[in-house]
């Protein structure tokens, strides 16, 4: 139980309305995980992998239509519409809570319900906030533990703040008509009804540490980011933190854990966060970030050790996989995975030669972030780490450059703003097609973009010691779709030029749209980068630019009067420029 009068009463009323059978308050030890994972593995919904060669896995199988975050069946509800801005789906918030508290009356009967108390960061760092998940799904307790810092260290510090994020969850009967969730960041609270997907379920992760974050941020001023942290030491033992936000498939996970080259021999990549820091400013003017998460929610196909190996070796133990396939030896396997072949797929059928992935495309591993062999001990620092650079990317074919940097923090708002990547074919049927994902925050904005963009520009009104900002694009081709630039552990080098430039140490060019990398100050030894190859990856197009700009300049009209002048100012005046 617990001393916090609100809580508990809290949690009183939600088992009055879903009926449990019982409750349990969860500690987070050992022995109630273990208790847990009996249960499920029990009622199958657990299957114990091959513990020799995957010692302490588990593969869990979903639901087939419950196997990805619902972006149409989640709603922010405020009171205003205009509060939650085109970039949401609102609901009136009575009108959110009415329909929920109708598929929550009763839904737990027969089952447990979890109440999970969770800490969002460092138990003991000021930047970190509180939650509480209430649920019915043991395998959500399970991922809880792992993906925050969970339990009764986290519930004394509630009892101590007095104020937490409210989440009440329930798998209910797995039907899509019957699934939603629901955000109400004017009451810090959640409610998701009707899926066991991480991202629909684990309340902590996008629901509390963006969605309502990012709204809790901006009361509060400081940002909520979906962005990577990491760190990166030179040979001589200096170490600088870079926060960075890529939309999907855009090498995020593989940037946060890259493993150095052997041609940069003596850097290291150290990983604070794969996908979610909070970036709250110190006393001299800095950014300062940690990463709320204690865990990874990776996607698993693709993960190799060329891809990944940090990502790859640390899911061989204490790992629970989600609609991966198995092979004959009880091994979990997916599409890039080096090793066995796939005799079950995800859907827990014998594949015998049935065509289609054998591990669904969006399959999943939760892991400890101290399973990762570059885990930096600066994710448990109260502190949190200051933050040199802030970097957007993309995946463009052509128009935006290898690397350049904003020449302010105003113009850097834009570009993170106008940030967009193109689709491919296997992902869409379409190729080039462009989508506008501001600082990758298109799904996970709890609140109105414009409003958004505005909290982001006053963050120079409060100092002068603020982050470069850069943009980077891994993915420029050639007309015969070849890659320009080798990717993977070669992108340190470009690292290396943003941290020069954020050190006054390396050399630019200015250009209408920012500073670009002059040839000599880009490391290319021993690169096979033909000149021109390299005038192509480090140039504009000044006709496809303004294109880009007067698709940006159209892309942010669509706020209307609440987004800022001041953005609209520097689109247009880059516009000038490139006329």
């Amino acid at each position: 139980m617990t001393s916090n009068t609100s809580l508990k009463q809290w949690v009183e009323e939600c088992a009055k309305l879903t009926q449990p059978n019982s409750v349990h308050w969860c500690t987070g030890n050992e022995a109630e995980n273990n208790e847990l994972v009996e249960l499920m593995l029990k009622d199958g919904s657990l299957t114990k992998l091959n513990e020799k060669t995957f010692p302490n896995c588990y593969l869990h199988l979903s639901d087939q239509q419950d196997v990805a975050r619902v972006e149409h069946l989640t709603f922010i509800c405020t009171s205003a519409e205009d509060d939650a801005g085109p970039n949401n789906h609102w609901m009136d918030p009575g009108a959110g809570h009415e329909k929920m508290d109708g598929l929550f009356d009763g839904c737990m009967k027969g089952r447990t319900m979890y109440v999970i108390p969770y800490c969002m960061g460092p138990i003991d760092s000021p930047l970190a906030r509180c939650g509480v998940e209430i649920t019915d799904s043991p395998y959500v307790v399970a991922n809880m533990r792992i993906m925050t810092r969970m339990g009764s260290d986290a519930l004394a510090r509630i009892e101590r703040d007095g104020t937490f994020v409210r989440g009440l969850h329930s798998t209910g009967e797995l039907d899509p008509d019957r699934r939603f969730i629901m955000h109400f960041p004017e009451e810090l609270s959640i409610k998701s009804f009707g899926s066991g997907y991480g991202g629909n379920a684990l309340l902590g992760k996008k629901c509390h540490a963006l969605r309502i974050a990012s709204y809790q941020a901006r009361q509060e001023g400081w940002l909520a980011e979906h962005m990577l942290i990491l760190g990166l030491e030179s040979p001589q033992g200096e170490t600088h933190y870079i926060a960075a936000a890529f939309p999907s498939a855009c090498g995020k996970t593989n940037l946060a854990m890259m493993v150095p080259p052997e041609s940069q021999a003596g850097w290291k990549i150290w990983t604070v966060g794969d996908d979610i820091a909070w970036l709250h400013m110190g006393d001299d003017g800095k950014l300062y970030a940690i990463n709320p998460e204690a865990g990874y929610f990776g996607v698993v196909p693709g993960t190799s050790p060329k891809t990944n190996p940090h990502a790859f070796n640390m899911i061989q133990k204490d790992t629970i996989f989600t609609n991966v396939a198995k092979t004959d030896s009880n091994e979990p396997w997916w599409e890039g995975c080096p090793d066995g072949t796939a005799t079950q797929n995800w859907k827990g059928d014998s594949i015998n030669g049935k065509r289609g992935p054998a591990a669904h495309p969006n399959s999943r591993f939760t892991v400890s972030a101290k399973n990762n062999p570059a885990y930096s001990p600066m994710a448990d620092d109260p502190r949190g780490v200051p933050i040199s650079a802030i970097v957007f990317g993309g995946r463009r074919r052509e128009t935006a450059p290898l690397v350049y940097e904003a020449k302010s923090w105003e113009h850097g708002v834009l570009v993170g703003a106008g940030m967009a990547s193109e689709t491919t074919a296997a992902a869409t049927g379409a190729v080039g097609v462009v989508r506008r994902d501001p600082m990758a925050m298109k799904p996970f904005c709890g609140y109105n973009f414009a409003d958004y963009w505005g909290h982001w520009l006053s963050m120079s009104d409060r100092s002068n010691a603020l982050p470069k900002m850069f943009h980077v694009n891994w993915f420029r081709q050639d007309s015969d779709d070849n890659f320009l630039w080798p990717g993977f552990g070669e992108n340190l080098r470009v690292l290396r030029w943003i941290i020069g430039r954020c050190k006054n140490e390396a050399d630019a060019v200015e250009t209408p749209i920012g500073f670009l990398p002059t040839k000599d100050s880009l490391d290319t030894e021993g690169l096979d980068i033909s000149p021109d190859v390299l005038d192509e990856l480090l140039s504009i197009d000044a006709g496809q630019w303004r294109d880009e700009m007067s698709a940006i300049g159209e892309y942010l009209d669509s706020y209307g009067e609440r987004l800022p002048a001041e953005l609209k100012e520097q689109q247009q005046a880059i516009s000038a420029l490139l006329k």
